[in-house]
Order: C-alpha cells, then sequence, then structure tokens
C-alpha cells in the first residue's frame, strides 16, 4: 500500500531510507526535467536533482499537506533550487572566466591561474577568521548569506559587514612591508 503524502515525508523526516527512495521514484523524473530547462547539460542538472533531494531530506519535516499537495512542494523547492543555483553561477565568475578575458578588469590571459590563487590565499591570510568563513562560504562554496548567517549562528548584518570588509580588505592588495 503506498504512503500518502504526509505519511511519506513523517517517514522521509524520520530517516527512512526506504521512504527517501519512494520520494525519488515518484519524483525524480519531474524534478531532473525542471533542472534540464535551467542547465541542459546533463551532469550539471544531475548534480541539481541530487542537490534537490538533499533539501528535501533535510527539510522532509517542514512539509504540511494542509498547506499543499506533495507535488507542489517539491516542485517549489526544485524551482527555487534551481534559480538560486543558476544566480550563484551567474554571480560568481571562476578564475578561469578572468583568465580568459584580456579585456576585463581581472588578471590578464598571460597571467598563471597559480599566481592567481598564490595571491588570493596571500589576501585572505590577511583576513579575520569571520571574514574568512563568509568569504569562503559565499564565494568557493556557493551559499547566500542568509545560509551563511544561520551556518555560523551570526547575525546577518554581521555577515554582510563581514564580506564587505573581507572584499574591501583583498582589493587592497598586500599592505606595504616596513
Amino acid at each position: 500500500m503506498a504512503l500518502s503524502d504526509q505519511e511519506l515525508m513523517h517517514e522521509v523526516a524520520s530517516g527512512n531510507e526506504t521512504a527517501f527512495g519512494e520520494l525519488y521514484d515518484r519524483f525524480g523524473k519531474l524534478v531532473f526535467r525542471v533542472a534540464w530547462q535551467f542547465f541542459p547539460n546533463q551532469s550539471e542538472s544531475e548534480d541539481a536533482v541530487q542537490e534537490v533531494f538533499i533539501r528535501l531530506w533535510r527539510t522532509a519535516d517542514r512539509f504540511d499537506a494542509e498547506r499543499a499537495k506533495l507535488v507542489t512542494w517539491v516542485m517549489l523547492i526544485a524551482r527555487r533550487h534551481m534559480i538560486d543555483r543558476l544566480r550563484r553561477k551567474r554571480a560568481r565568475p571562476t578564475t578561469q572566466d578572468y583568465v580568459s578575458d584580456p579585456m576585463g578588469d581581472g588578471p590578464s590571459q598571460t597571467e598563471d591561474p597559480t599566481e592567481i590563487r598564490a595571491e588570493l590565499r596571500v589576501r585572505m591570510e590577511r583576513l579575520s577568521e569571520l571574514q574568512k568563513e563568509v568569504v569562503t562560504r559565499t564565494y568557493f562554496q556557493g551559499f547566500t548569506l542568509k545560509e551563511t548567517a544561520e551556518q555560523l549562528g551570526a547575525p546577518l548584518g554581521t555577515v554582510k559587514s563581514a564580506l564587505s570588509r573581507a572584499l574591501a580588505a583583498m582589493r587592497e592588495g598586500p599592505k606595504p612591508e616596513m
């Protein structure tokens, strides 16, 4: 006998892997179709689907059958995740983007990416621990400022300020030695 939406999500929330498999069986193809609309690359779509199901696993206890059908809730989470992922992808160019753009403000095509990474490490070392954490989580791990604040247990304003100060400090370049 198939579980109702509420029962299924209750089982998923309690860590039942069989229930999670059923959730994937019910909605995997549908979520993949949504991912494919945002990311027509097979590998990237598959990664996005995995991330959506991880998010569903982690937030299963928030599902309320009285507020929405399970399919609606799953699709809402999938859509939001795809949009967030797309925004992160557009907002955070990689080092390679700078290296391949000789007319941009970033490093020229002739600069070695290894040197760029080394300079980045040097500049990161000057930051406070909070600033390093915020930069790492937002720029290198792709978390939003809100997610970073939640993970660090810090107010959102503190995280925003730390990021702003960190970026300003990193733009300044090396401090002159005396």
